[in-house]
């Protein structure tokens, strides 16, 4: 071969070998973009998919400023904004409806009164306590349930018509306008909401038992009336219930609903049932509630008036004498977490300072990762240390 062809044939080679080369550029670079097929980049690396961290201390909020009890969190965007009954929560109409909002789940802040007491007009017919507002977003709107009744010189706490209030907004900040009320004609509390796969929506609410009923949002209408389907006292159910049974709150999984209720005959104690129909029949998931705590002793003269105060159980090695009235909420995994009130005991032991500082004495914010397992959620007890939540693997 003489020179000039050994150069040529050196040249083919080389211009082979960088086509050889771009043939076998990786995804990640600009020609992937333009729609090159992605088996060329079987050979790029893959770096792993980096971890994330959540801490969180119970009690979230240590604010006196701050403090609710009933929360409700609902995540909108990159915020999770709650709401829940303001104190003063038994001596009297308390100041509305308040919302709070956080970036992190972590540090919160007063955002709005998305309903204020003292704006309403004099002869406003749900001027009264403001318990357990909650705020669900369903059919692309935000809909805002609140438990309230009319204060009047004979009834100053509004309780002789307390009933539910529904209302409406096309954001989680309102404006809220007024859809109906009061949707029951008896004493109800704790309303909550759910819309079943087929689009059709439920109310469930408390009232010295657990109340249901099928409802058309547009107008607040009920299908049929409500039905109380629980009582305290309930032949053949346990006696941890007979103090009392609120907040419920529904959801659905696998096909099975799953209603979250609380008590507070032991303290304060969240339990589950499930049914086969969002209208029931309802059975209890275990025998026992599945979260809370219990502390002998607490509120005697409920339990002494209640018919109660001879039942036997032991405490929960824990620092609250209530963590209950639960909701669920999308976390900062995007998995399901529990929100509730906890409440500092007032006979908490060692580390805790005897004397309790003047944001322990109020309701404040608690949170908790739900577990769904083998057919059933779990949530584990609740936590005062420092707790970390690893996730995005």
């Amino acid at each position: 071969m003489t020179r000039p062809s050994r150069v040529r044939a050196l040249l083919l080679l080389l211009l082979a070998s960088a086509a050889t080369a771009f043939a076998q550029t990786p995804a990640s670079t600009p020609q992937a973009s333009l729609g090159l097929p992605p088996k060329l980049a079987v050979s790029a690396p893959v770096a792993p998919a980096a971890s994330r961290v959540f801490r969180y201390t119970n009690p979230i909020t240590r604010d006196p400023a701050l403090s609710l009890r009933d929360h409700c969190i609902i995540k909108v965007g990159a915020q999770w904004f709650c709401t829940g009954t303001s104190n003063p929560v038994w001596t009297g109409p308390n100041p509305g409806v308040r919302l709070l909002v956080s970036d992190d789940l972590i540090h919160w802040r007063h955002h709005s009164w998305l309903i204020e007491a003292n704006q309403l007009p004099p002869d406003c017919p749900y001027n009264g306590r403001f318990w357990a507002p909650e705020i669900h977003r369903l059919k692309g709107r935000f809909w805002m349930t609140v438990n309230s009744g009319k204060v009047t010189a004979e009834d100053p706490k509004g309780m002789g018509t307390h009933s539910i209030w529904l209302f409406v907004a096309d954001a989680v900040t309102g404006p809220y306008t007024l859809v109906k009320g009061p949707l029951t004609p008896q004493y109800n509390n704790d309303a909550t909401l759910f819309e079943d796969d087929d689009g059709e929506t439920y109310l469930y609410c408390s009232g010295n038992g657990l109340w249901q009923a099928k409802i058309d949002l547009a107008t607040g209408n009920l299908a049929a009336p409500i039905e109380k389907f629980l009582d305290k006292k309930q032949p053949g159910w346990p006696e941890w219930m007979i103090g009392g049974i609120e907040g419920p709150f529904v959801i659905k999984r696998d096909g099975v609903y799953f209603m979250f209720f609380s008590t507070w005959t032991r303290g304060y104690e969240v339990a589950l049932l499930q049914s086969k129909h969002p209208l029931g029949p309802w059975e209890l998931v275990s025998p026992e509630p599945i979260f809370g705590t219990r502390k002998k002793g607490y509120r005697p003269e409920l339990a002494t008036e209640g018919g109660y105060a001879h039942l036997q159980f032991s405490d929960t090695d824990d620092p609250y004498c209530e963590t209950g009235h639960n909701a669920l909420f999308e976390g900062p995994d995007g998995q399901l977490w529990s929100s509730c009130h906890y409440l500092m005991d007032e006979k908490r032991p060692y580390p805790y300072c005897p004397e309790l500082k003047e944001w322990e004495r109020l309701p404040q914010l608690g949170i908790e990762p739900v577990i769904y397992k083998d057919g059933r959620f779990h949530i584990h007890k609740a936590s005062w240390t420092e707790q970390v939540i690893e996730f995005g693997r």
